[in-house]
């Protein structure tokens, strides 16, 4: 008893430890302020008076809120079809990635693999070596994934880099877990799926993560082999806006009449609002996998 009151004793600071915490947390403090003003920055700026915005007046504080801009936007032609197909490649891209990313990596880390070395060169030599932009689109285009949904999820199937983080971990597993499971009768496929998987969350939720952010920030796809305005994603959305900003701004005031107001649309809040749409979706989902983040980077980066 007398051990745990000690433990429970507050430690008592000296004065250089005082003045030293001080001066880390204020430190850090800045640092994590300027990481999340921009964040913060756009938002206030989406809901604040778009006169004030457009002079550059908006620094800390959101003025005259309104969510026009928001309700107006959401208004803009193909802008709910761009939106489910993002999402809809988002999470068929990731998934798909990953589990033939872990696959090919788990099967990359097997000795008796027929010509494993040779694959494994092969297939790295692919991240410094490419067929170029024609090919690949004469490519796609024989394959006939031009102005289809799968040209989003069948080039990118496999990702290199990602197979060596995930091939990295699974060496560092202890070989007894899956030669306790062969000895039992398991497959490649049973030990792969029951075994292998539910311990590599970290590398897993961390190659999801770069999947995620990459499908759902990718434009120059659906630029380069989408003409279908159907298959639009969000981002690419964005860039045709971003690129004709006037026009979609006189568009948007045309079709809801909106009246040149301290809360009426403008090029400004066209720029803002849509980056806001697009970037907080993928904000939301950052938090719930972090906690593997730095775990899941050490472990496929660092073998032994």
């Amino acid at each position: 008893m007398a051990g745990k009151a000690a433990i429970r004793k507050k430690k008592k600071w000296s004065a250089e430890d005082k003045i030293f915490n001080v001066i880390v947390y204020i430190i850090f403090g800045l640092f994590t302020f300027l990481c999340f003003y921009p964040f913060y920055y756009l938002i206030i700026c989406t809901i604040s008076n778009t006169q004030l915005v457009d002079m550059g007046r908006i620094i800390l504080w959101p003025r005259d809120i309104h969510f026009n801009n928001y309700f107006e936007i959401f208004k803009v032609q193909n802008l709910g079809r761009s939106a489910l197909i993002s999402i809809v490649r988002t999470l068929v891209g990731t998934s798909s990635t990953l589990l033939a990313s872990a696959y090919m990596a788990y099967f990359f880390t097997k000795e008796n693999m027929w010509g494993r070395k040779f694959w494994y060169r092969l297939t790295v030599v692919t991240m410094y070596f490419s067929a170029g932009m024609i090919p690949n689109y004469l490519n796609n285009q024989m394959l006939g994934l031009t102005n289809t949904f799968w040209i989003y999820i069948i080039p990118g199937l496999i990702s290199v880099y990602n197979m060596i983080l995930i091939k990295t971990s699974i060496e560092s597993m202890p070989a007894e877990l899956e030669e306790s499971a062969f000895l039992d009768g398991a497959g490649y496929l049973r030990r792969f799926v029951n075994i292998v998987l539910p311990l590599q969350k970290p590398i897993l939720a961390t190659v999801a993560l770069f999947s995620a952010v990459g499908h759902w920030n990718d434009f120059f796809t659906t630029k380069l082999y989408i003409t279908n305005t159907k298959l639009y994603t969000l981002q690419y959305l964005l860039y045709e806006l971003l690129s004709q900003i006037q026009a979609a701004s006189q568009q948007i005031q045309y079709e809801t009449g909106a009246q040149m107001a301290s809360n009426s649309i403008t090029p400004t809040g066209i720029r803002l609002t849509l980056t806001a749409v697009v970037t907080i979706p993928i904000m939301i989902v950052y938090p719930f996998i972090q906690k593997y983040y730095v775990k899941g980077i050490m472990i496929g980066a660092v073998k032994g």
